[in-house]
């Protein structure tokens, strides 16, 4: 019998007892399947389970590891896969109306590579409609409608990662992949209280994800503590000759855990939000607190000021047109869910290609001035968000819109960065820290997450579920 101590294991955990064959992959499988169809719907975390593959890949891992056929610390671990990866046979909606009979003939390659690391495919996390590229105002703006907030189910989990940030928060998986091309691994890591990685731009194949902005978007784990991204994207990581933006495979590739301890010079962002609640500033200086007594160096930096935001959401916008052009002018996009997202692909047809030019300018300018800032500094932190969950039925126009310069910044760039849980608010809502890095800086982002997290509990937290 699987109790609930230890569905709410963290996936190296979970992977170390299942490698001494103190627990059976089958088992829990089962056990997370039974949480997820009992608490699922009420989140609204998922779209699709997959029961059938799911305890045949579990079977299968339970048979290789009892014949000595170890494949690594992700072995038998249950995840789910945001709903825009394609697996083969079953529905991939991208989370909208139009496409919900969706299936592919094949599996996208991140599938594929936690598949070959012994990983066990649970079901497709909900998601926001076309992960948010044609706009939307309302956390209801899916095809499953909103993802609950497990902390608190009137909140909203944040981005178009939504259910991959549920399902983590409520131990539905061991750990869920979301995708991120301006805030949707960063977010819901803040407003659910779990660990998120955003890779470097190519380090992970997006063959067999839908696209959304081809030069922006990039695939990553939601889990339970920066180990585990650690172990997700070594296992995920690596180039792939079918996805035009794949790193060269020297660049690619990752491996974890790392040798030694860096010892981390962070600059703490003087700029990267204009006026943050103060409980989320509070929790953020305390987090530096922890991070100064064991070692790291911290002292004030600033992010280059520019109209870096307004060039990198005219470059979602240009390439969002471009991959749903069909859907756009075939009129399907009215399809969509949410009011602002079945007008703002008509809105993306508009950008011109001087524009688009220009923001690629401002792109190369705006690299080399984050380079020079990173001669400095090994990484840049800031609050995650400037406030806790927000409320299912708030306007994001209005409610939840601020200047997100270090979110626009990293996107555009391509800059890696991880997000953990540093505190709560007296409402009992999670609040995060974001590590950045420079170009394939992955291992002292998470060198960071993981020294931060050896001296604090917060990741180790469960809401109050019933």
């Amino acid at each position: 019998m699987v109790n609930e101590e230890v569905l709410y294991l963290s996936a190296s955990e979970l992977g170390e007892r299942i490698r001494a064959r103190r627990l059976s992959p089958v088992e829990l499988t089962e056990a997370y399947l039974d949480r997820s169809r009992n608490l699922g719907p009420r989140l609204g975390a998922y779209v699709t389970l997959t029961p059938e593959l799911a305890l045949a890949e579990a079977q299968a891992a339970e048979r290789e590891i009892r014949a000595g056929r170890y494949r690594g610390p992700l072995h038998g671990v249950p995840y789910a896969a945001k709903d825009l990866l394609a697996v083969k046979g079953y529905p991939t909606t991208w989370g909208a109306r139009p496409y919900a009979e969706q299936r592919f003939a094949f599996d996208a390659a991140v599938v594929q590579r936690l598949r070959s690391a012994g990983a066990v495919l649970l079901g497709k996390a909900a998601m926001i409609e076309l992960a948010g590229g044609m706009g939307y105002r309302y956390a209801s703006a899916a095809l499953t409608g909103p993802a609950h907030n497990p902390w608190n189910e009137t909140c909203w989990t944040c981005g178009s990662s939504s259910g991959s940030g549920a399902i983590v928060a409520a131990a539905l998986a061991g750990f869920a992949i979301g995708t991120e091309t301006w805030g949707s691994i960063v977010c819901p890591s803040a407003f659910c209280g779990v660990s998120g990685l955003r890779p470097t731009f190519g380090r992970v194949s997006r063959q067999g994800a839908m696209a959304l902005a081809y030069s922006m978007d990039k695939i990553g784990p939601l889990a339970r503590s920066a180990e585990d991204c650690g172990l997700v994207l070594a296992a995920i990581a690596g180039n792939d000759p079918a996805d035009l933006g794949s790193l060269p495979p020297q660049e690619a590739a990752f491996s974890w855990p790392p040798a030694g301890a860096p010892k981390l010079r962070i600059g703490r962002l003087t700029n990267a939000w204009q006026s943050p609640a103060t409980e989320v500033e509070d929790a953020f200086q305390a987090a530096l607190e922890v991070m100064t007594a064991h070692g790291a160096a911290v002292q004030d930096a600033a992010l280059p000021e520019g109209p870096w935001e307004a060039a990198a959401g005219l470059t979602i916008s240009a390439e969002c047109a471009s991959a749903f052009q069909d859907l756009i002018e075939s009129g399907k996009a009215l399809q969509l869910a949410d009011p602002e997202g079945q007008m703002g692909g008509f809105v993306n047809l508009q950008v011109g290609a001087a524009d688009y030019e220009r923001a690629q300018r401002v792109r190369g300018l705006l690299q080399g001035k984050m380079d020079a800032l990173f001669e400095s500094f090994d990484l840049l932190t800031a609050p995650s968000l400037p406030v806790a969950a927000s409320s299912l039925e708030a306007n994001l126009d209005t409610d939840l819109s601020f200047s997100d310069p270090l979110g626009g910044i990293g996107n555009f760039c391509g800059l890696p960065a991880a997000g953990v849980p540093c505190g709560f608010t007296q409402a009992g809502l999670p609040i995060g820290i974001q590590f950045v890095g420079r170009v394939l800086g992955e291992d002292k982002v998470l060198a960071a997450a993981r020294l931060f997290q050896r001296h604090t509990d917060w990741h180790r937290k469960r809401p109050p579920l019933s």
